[in-house]
């Protein structure tokens, strides 16, 4: 017979349950053309890459390169 590996036991935690006043003092709310708080900036860092020709959506390339 198998010994299977038993289960953890783990303690179920909603996500965001302990920041909740941050979170929705953080959250971009917009109504109409203002919002509450400034976007988070576009990032800019990353390599370029070739061969994009008339690109439209950027020619930085981010993450592990190898």
């Amino acid at each position: 017979m198998v010994d299977y590996k038993k289960p953890k036991i783990v303690p179920s935690v909603v996500v965001g349950e302990a920041d909740n006043k941050k979170y929705m003092k953080d959250l971009n709310v917009s109504e109409a053309n203002a919002h509450s708080n400034d976007y988070k900036p576009t990032k800019t860092t990353g390599i370029k890459i070739r061969g994009t020709g008339a690109a439209t959506k950027g020619v930085m390339a981010r993450g592990p390169m190898a």
